[in-house]
């Protein structure tokens, strides 16, 4: 199990250098496809998806695809146009069809297009950010090195249950130690690229900050994902990457972390 799952981390690593230092069409396209699946995996869990396809899901599909060719565009009051274009799509297939879906379904389908194809996307939008090609990597700092630092700082000094009921390991030690750790990779980053970043505002305080913001994003993003899986009865959202669950499994951290490092790296920088 732990080979399964050292293998495909190295491969999902490798795919996540490839995509991210491409940039432009590469990124979009990756993580149009990544978004898609997600959505596939949450609406599995969610119960919008009954086994075969049905309209519901495609509406929202639909939808998100329209929200992603928008961001091709520079005006922002396009994009949001494009996720109410994909709530439309979605009423029109309740009201048409009705009363063939639930309430409950419909809402958990434009979920799909807000949590996981826009929340993702700002991984693109922070790569198109000036400086990009170095702030997108504070997103994989926030979310996987505040997870390493957690776990490592929980185990040894752990007493402390920060979600004993959601996720009774979880300890409040081990978070401030996530954040610290992430605020220090941050920094330690920002140091290491400063030969070829040369934006002065781009500071390791600066990089400290945005990680130690985002680092406790990205913990609530992993909870979150934890709780539905909990309220659903699954162990994981898919079996996509082996040793790992599927894409909301893996990126479940990512998902609220990237709009966080992207307002606040707008902002800071």
């Amino acid at each position: 199990m732990f080979i399964t799952r050292l293998l495909s981390g190295i491969v999902l690593l490798a795919v996540a250098l490839v995509t991210i230092i491409s940039g432009g069409w590469v990124l979009f396209v990756t993580l149009l496809a990544v978004s898609l699946i997600g959505m596939r995996e949450l609406y599995r869990a969610a119960g919008v998806t009954e086994g075969k396809w049905n309209l519901l899901e495609c509406a929202g599909y639909a939808g998100a695809v329209l929200y992603y060719l928008s961001l091709l565009l520079t005006e922002e009051e396009i994009h949001l146009s494009a996720v109410l274009v994909g709530l439309v799509l979605i009423m029109c297939v309740y009201v048409f069809t009705y009363p063939r879906y639930q309430a409950e379904q419909v809402m958990a389908a434009f979920f799909g297009i807000a949590y996981v194809a826009v929340m993702l996307s700002f991984l693109y939008q922070t790569r198109q950010l000036e400086g990009g090609a170095f702030l997108v990597w504070l997103i994989m700092l926030c979310s996987w090195g505040c997870d390493t630092c957690a776990y490592c700082v929980g185990v040894l000094f752990g007493k402390h249950k920060m979600a004993p009921v959601l996720s009774p390991k979880k300890s409040i030690e081990g978070a401030v130690g996530g954040v610290v750790g992430a605020a220090l990779l941050g920094a330690l980053y920002a140091w290491a690229v400063s030969a070829w970043n040369l934006n002065p505002d781009h500071t390791p305080l600066v990089y400290a900050a945005i990680c130690a913001a985002g680092a406790l994003v990205s913990m609530v993003g992993d909870l979150a994902a934890s709780a539905i899986k909990r309220q659903k009865n699954i162990k994981d959202y898919g079996k996509l990457i082996p040793g790992h669950g599927g894409i909301l499994d893996r990126f479940d951290s990512v998902i609220f972390t990237a709009p966080m490092i992207y307002i606040l790296a707008a902002v800071l920088t």
